[in-house]
């Protein structure tokens, strides 16, 4: 008896997933990306390889190709253990320096968060959206005793570190894997991080930027947008980044009765909302 023929939809998960850049993403993120494209393109192989375009763009960019997560949880383990504070927040510097989004936060690390949270501390409960690796940030963060911090993101590798890396950041801590944009944690928090986020979860869907920020159910949101493109260039496409994401973020929020602080840094810049 002949083998049955898959669908479509599960040849171009199977395909996406014998990857290594790609096979410990989210396989329900990859069949909904993968659905879309296969109603768009003329083939299977056209929408194999636009869907592994458009997850190099949403988050292996941001990735070194290959997270060596056993060696930095040993990393951390050890320096936990050492009990010296200063040697856990340089680990956890050498382990952020791996992902695009956090090493370019590096440079003004210890004042951006005592800067952007100094009006909410001591924050006791966190909703980290599309986190990457920027839990590791937990030791900057003026987070209160018992404090609880959630994190979403799409890699199931990353997910297994995260939740193995809490406790030894002393932290109440759960990571999950979540598509945020078909659905958005229902955790109600005192302050969600939504960095850098929204322009790429723009290049998926248009509307989730502004979905988003209606669903999360925070008292404060801590929204920023990258001021530089990814290789730092802020002449070129990177050019106005800064003024054309600010104004793109006032259109998100138009007629919302929220109050808004600002800041700005050299590769970030960043909107505090107070509902």
């Amino acid at each position: 008896m002949p083998h049955s023929i898959q669908p479509p939809l599960q040849q171009l998960l199977e395909a996406v997933q014998a990857s290594a850049k790609y096979r410990h993403i989210d396989a329900e993120f990859i069949r909904s990306l993968g659905a879309g494209e296969l109603e768009k393109r003329r083939s299977l192989k056209e929408a194999i390889k636009a869907t592994k375009n458009k997850l190099h763009q949403v988050g292996a960019a941001y990735q070194d190709n290959t997270p060596r997560y056993a060696r930095w949880l040993e990393a951390l383990q050890s320096a936990s253990q050492a009990g010296d504070p200063a040697h856990l927040q340089a680990t956890c510097r050498e382990i952020m320096s791996h992902h695009a989004s956090t090493r370019e936060r590096l440079p003004f690390l210890p004042c951006f968060y005592s800067a952007i949270l100094a009006d909410i501390a001591p924050v006791h409960s966190v909703l980290d959206i599309a986190c990457g690796l920027n839990p590791l940030a937990i030791p900057w963060m003026p987070l209160a005793p018992g404090a609880r911090y959630y994190a979403c993101d799409i890699y199931q590798d990353m997910i297994d570190f995260l939740n193995a890396s809490f406790p030894l950041l002393r932290v109440d801590g759960e990571a999950m894997v979540c598509d945020v944009i078909q659905q958005c944690p229902a955790h109600k928090v005192d302050v969600a991080f939504v960095l850098k986020t929204i322009p790429v979860l723009e290049q998926v869907d248009k509307n989730a930027g502004r979905r988003l920020l209606q669903s999360i159910q925070a008292d404060h949101l801590v929204v920023s947008f990258p001021a530089a493109s990814l290789g730092g260039r802020h002449g070129g496409k990177g050019k106005n980044m800064e003024a054309n994401y600010e104004s793109h973020f006032n259109e998100l929020i138009a007629g919302q009765p929220w109050s808004i602080q600002r800041f700005s840094y050299a590769t970030e810049l960043v909107f505090v909302i107070h509902r």
